[in-house]
């Protein structure tokens, strides 16, 4: 265990579980929906027993309940749209695509903040169009209707992605807690809620049928969602920004490869580079503002 008191093992050990995230998705047998639901469900209830263990209190101001309310909201639809997306272009590009938010953030601090963009951002910009085109192809009008709806879904899911990351960003201005874990419980469990009452809206079952679902849930909660983010949360304080950064990248990284490695996915040289592409360019985006971990889901 003294190994993983060094931040930057931590840092990519929680890059990696948060990598397997979509797997999970993929491996389940159940809906989108209601995968999202155990998700944070089961992660929510592990940084609660966390913080109960830790003797922590919630000691949260009225106006951070309603921000926190407001980031619960965007990390439904986040969490909605994209499990979608697994579901119809898989694990890889939807991740992919997801880390698009880092443009939409970056779009976000030139109208609401004024912060204006480096150079090197304002070329990421058309590297990751370059890239996504390469991988998906320019002929639009060619591909299937569930993969043109799974790449709306991806983009889709990067907008939600990047004002849930603004709501949280403005709770933990007000905060003077060193880690999110209060803010991640209380979020997590209001978005089960909402995710456990839009199953039912849409005639969705909560119900798990086989032991194998289980384990990938439960995987899915502990793992990735309170486990990984955890171990990025502890680090971050102790690791440079391009650190941080190169972490973020290999999110999306690994998730390409885990798409390749238990899906089969096919991957022409053309789609490599496109790849790669897209992924320097969320890495260029999210440089100076990779100690927030904005691209950990």
């Amino acid at each position: 265990m003294t190994g993983l008191q060094s931040p930057r093992l931590r840092l990519f050990i929680g890059a990696a579980l948060i990598s397997l995230s979509p797997v999970w998705v993929k491996l389940v047998e159940v809906s989108p929906t209601t995968s999202g639901f155990y998700r944070v469900l089961i992660g929510g209830m592990a940084l609660a027993m966390y913080m109960l263990v830790r003797r922590q209190r919630l000691q949260l101001s009225r106006n951070a309940w309603l921000m926190i309310i407001v980031a619960a909201v965007f990390l439904t639809l986040d969490l909605w749209f994209w499990h979608r997306s697994i579901i119809y272009i898989g694990p890889g590009l939807a991740t992919l695509l997801a880390n698009f938010q880092v443009f939409f953030m970056m779009l976000a601090g030139i109208v609401l903040l004024r912060q204006m963009p480096r150079p090197i951002q304002l070329v990421a910009v058309p590297m990751a169009l370059l890239g996504l085109a390469l991988i998906v192809g320019l002929d639009w009008n060619s591909l299937p209707p569930d993969y043109q709806l799974g790449i709306i879904f991806g983009f889709m899911t990067a907008v939600v992605y990047a004002a849930y990351l603004l709501s949280l960003r403005h709770v933990r201005q007000q905060s003077s807690h060193r880690l999110p874990t209060r803010e991640l419980v209380v979020i997590s469990l209001l978005t089960a809620a909402m995710l456990g009452a839009t199953a039912l809206l849409e005639g969705e079952s909560l119900v798990i049928n086989s032991l194998s679902d289980v384990g990938w849930l439960v995987g899915y909660g502990l793992l990735s969602h309170s486990l990984g983010w955890l171990f990025i949360a502890s680090s971050l304080p102790q690791v440079t920004a391009v650190e941080a950064g190169l972490a973020l990248m290999l999110q999306p990284t690994l998730s390409f490869g885990w798409d390749v490695l238990f899906f089969d996915r096919p991957m022409t040289s053309v789609e490599l580079i496109g790849a790669v592409i897209a992924l320097v360019a969320i890495y260029l985006g999210s440089r100076p503002a990779s100690k927030q971990a904005q691209g950990a889901r």
